[in-house]
C-alpha cells in the first residue's frame, strides 16, 4: 500500500497540521489581552509569570506552544496593579518570546500596542542612544516572527526592525468619538509641526479646521508653547497627540489655545502614559474631556473626564488577519499608513 493510501496516518497529519493560535498575556495590560481574547473566542493561554526577590522576571508556559502562532500581549508599560515597571515589561515580554521560541512555536507575535522607547528614535544631542532601535533589536534577537503595534511616535520606527513590523492606528476609534459627540465649530489643533500630517487626517476625518501650535522643548518632559497659528477664536478646540505622558505639555497647550479665544478645548491620544503627577496638571488644565485609548492601562485617581475608548476590536481584527495570513491594510481600507 502507498503512502497516499494509508488514510487513517494521512489524516492524523492533515489534523496535526492544522494551524493553531494562541494568545497569552504578560501582566502589563492583561485586561486589554483578556478583551481580545474573547472577541477572539479564544481562551487565554496558561503561563506562570513572576519577579524574583532580587528582580528578575521568570516565564513558564503550563501548556505546549509546539506547532502554535503564539501572541503574546504585552504593551511596554508598567501596570502599578500587578507591580511591573516599564523595563519590567520589556525583560517580561523578552522571556516570554524567548520560552515561546524553546518550545517550538510555529511563530512568535509580539502584540505591543505601547511601544516603549518610542521617544528615543533619533540622536537630539551628541553621545545619546536611539533607543527605539536597540529595543527593536532586543526584541528580534529574542525570536519574534513581527510584532503588532499602534500609532508609533515616528512611523519611521518601521524600519528598525528586519522582521515585519504592523503599524496600527487608532485614528479611526478617536474620530468616531468625536463625530458621535455631535460637536459644531470645530477646530483641529497640532501640538507642533512634527504632528501636523496626523492632525490634518483627524480633523478630514470630523469636518474640522486645522491650527498648529509653536512648541520649543528645551530638556526632556519640558514644553514652552508660543502661540497658535491659525483661527481658534469662538470655536470648539481637540488637541490631538499620540502620547500624553506627565500631561505638561497638553497643560501649556490648553491654556494657549483658550488665551487665543477658544470657547473649549478637548483633547485626544492614543497612548495616556500617564505619569509623574499628571492628575494635579490636567485638573488645571480646564480641558472638557480627554480621550485616550486602553493601550495603556489607566492609572489610579483619575479625574472623570478622562475618557477610555477599548482598541481590542482593532487589535481583534489585526491578530485575524495576521493569523490567517490576510491583508491588514484591508482593516482600515488601506488608509492606515499616516505619517
Amino acid at each position: 500500500m502507498s503512502l497516499l493510501e494509508t488514510s487513517p496516518a494521512a489524516s492524523e497529519l492533515e489534523l496535526d497540521s492544522r494551524k493553531r493560535l494562541m494568545l497569552f498575556s504578560g501582566r502589563a495590560n492583561p485586561n486589554l489581552a483578556a478583551r481580545i481574547a474573547s472577541k477572539l473566542g479564544v481562551e487565554l493561554g496558561s503561563v506562570t509569570l513572576k519577579t524574583f526577590t532580587n528582580g528578575e522576571v521568570y516565564c513558564r508556559y503550563n501548556q505546549s506552544v509546539r506547532g502554535a502562532d503564539v501572541f503574546i500581549v504585552q504593551p511596554t508599560c508598567g501596570n502599578p496593579d500587578t507591580g511591573l515597571s516599564a523595563n519590567d515589561a520589556l525583560m517580561e515580554l523578552m522571556v516570554m518570546v524567548d520560552a515561546a521560541v524553546g518550545g517550538s512555536a510555529h511563530r512568535v507575535i509580539a502584540v505591543t500596542p505601547w511601544y516603549g522607547y518610542s521617544r528615543q528614535d533619533k540622536k537630539s544631542r551628541p553621545r545619546e542612544p536611539i533607543s527605539a532601535r536597540m529595543v527593536a533589536r532586543m526584541l528580534e534577537s529574542a525570536g519574534i516572527d513581527r510584532i503588532l503595534t499602534m500609532d508609533l511616535h515616528q512611523g519611521q520606527i518601521q524600519g528598525f526592525f528586519q522582521k515585519p513590523c504592523d503599524h496600527m492606528t487608532a485614528l479611526f476609534i478617536l474620530t468616531q468619538y468625536f463625530q458621535d459627540l455631535g460637536l459644531e465649530d470645530l477646530v483641529v489643533v497640532a501640538p507642533d509641526a512634527g504632528r501636523v500630517k496626523l492632525n490634518k487626517q483627524f480633523a478630514s476625518k470630523i469636518g474640522a479646521d486645522l491650527a498648529i501650535l509653536n512648541k520649543e522643548r528645551p530638556n526632556q518632559q519640558v514644553a514652552e508653547i508660543g502661540y497658535v497659528i491659525g483661527d481658534v477664536r469662538g470655536k470648539n478646540a481637540v488637541l490631538v497627540d499620540d502620547i500624553i505622558d506627565t500631561a505638561g505639555t497638553l497643560r501649556a497647550a490648553a491654556e494657549a489655545v483658550y488665551d487665543a479665544g477658544a470657547r473649549r478645548v478637548y483633547a485626544a491620544a492614543t497612548h495616556g502614559v500617564f505619569s509623574g503627577e499628571p492628575w494635579a496638571q490636567l485638573r488645571a488644565a480646564r480641558v472638557e474631556e480627554i480621550v485616550v485609548t486602553d493601550t495603556i492601562p489607566l492609572p489610579a485617581g483619575a479625574p472623570d473626564n478622562v475618557r477610555v475608548l477599548s482598541c481590542a476590536d482593532l487589535l481583534t481584527s489585526s491578530i485575524r488577519q495576521i493569523f490567517t495570513d490576510g491583508s491588514l491594510s484591508d482593516v482600515f481600507g488601506g488608509e492606515n499608513q499616516l505619517f
